[in-house]
């Protein structure tokens, strides 16, 4: 990997927040400045609720809100309604608040028979946008994920068959039982970003923050993130970071 690799240790959530803000001002002025356009791509979860919340002010400012593209790193296979669906809690933190026009958030079809067919509709949805021919990986500005305790990342999970794919840009995630099945953007897609912002937040996730910035361990998903000539930042709060050493972090 060409690109920078760091990570932030934050005394506070203000100042993460502060951080991706500027982050967020910093790439998206640069990418609409070179090819008119910004394109990120957006994690559910606890974690950035509040920091989505804070961005609606910077995203609804009029050039900004008018040229931003809003994508979907994963979704649950439910409505759009649903309570568990990343879409709903996206649109309610921060897409209304910032007013983003309708025609610039590229959401999952979750409306179609199932998984594999929302997965290939969200594939030809990408490939139009950013004008793909043939098996090219699109090149998003800007990438946000978390990781889970069990060093998921996405909806990319230990030991899914989701890993190995190499071509696809979305990829159906089937889970048995009471589980959702999810659809998920792939590995390619998220090494191919030209920035990868990882938040991570509570004493839970220090032990994975650490297996993964640490040790690479490559059984944890979060692990194989490393773009190819992207940034890699990784931030997180002082308890998920806590058993890092101090050579591996930044404090702010």
């Amino acid at each position: 990997m060409s690109g920078l690799r760091l990570t932030f240790v934050f005394g506070n959530f203000e100042k993460m927040a502060e951080f991706v803000i500027d982050k967020w001002r910093d790439i998206s002025s640069e990418a609409i400045g070179s090819r008119g356009f910004f394109s990120v791509a957006l994690s559910g979860g606890k974690t950035p609720v509040k920091i989505y919340r804070r961005l609606a002010g910077e995203v609804g400012k009029g050039l900004l809100r008018r040229k931003t593209h809003i994508f979907f790193v994963d979704e649950r296979f439910v409505p759009a309604t649903d309570k568990d669906s990343n879409y709903r809690m996206i649109r309610e933190t921060l897409l209304d608040g910032a007013g983003v026009p309708m025609r610039n958030i590229h959401s999952l079809n979750t409306n179609l028979p199932d998984p594999a067919s929302a997965a290939e509709r969200y594939e030809r949805d990408i490939a139009s946008f950013f004008k793909l021919s043939g098996h090219n990986i699109p090149e998003f500005d800007l990438i946000m994920l978390g990781i889970g305790v069990d060093g998921h990342t996405a909806s990319l999970f230990p030991g899914s068959p989701a890993l190995e794919e190499k071509k696809r840009l979305a990829s159906a995630v089937i889970f048995s039982g009471k589980k959702h099945s999810r659809i998920t953007l792939t590995l390619p897609v998220l090494n191919k970003a030209k920035h990868v912002i990882f938040l991570v937040t509570g004493k839970r996730k220090a032990e994975v923050l650490r297996a993964v910035i640490q040790e690479s361990d490559p059984s944890l998903p979060a692990s194989l993130v490393a773009p190819d000539n992207g940034n890699l930042l990784y931030l997180a709060d002082s308890n998920a970071g806590s058993l890092l050493r101090e050579k591996e972090k930044k404090r702010v």
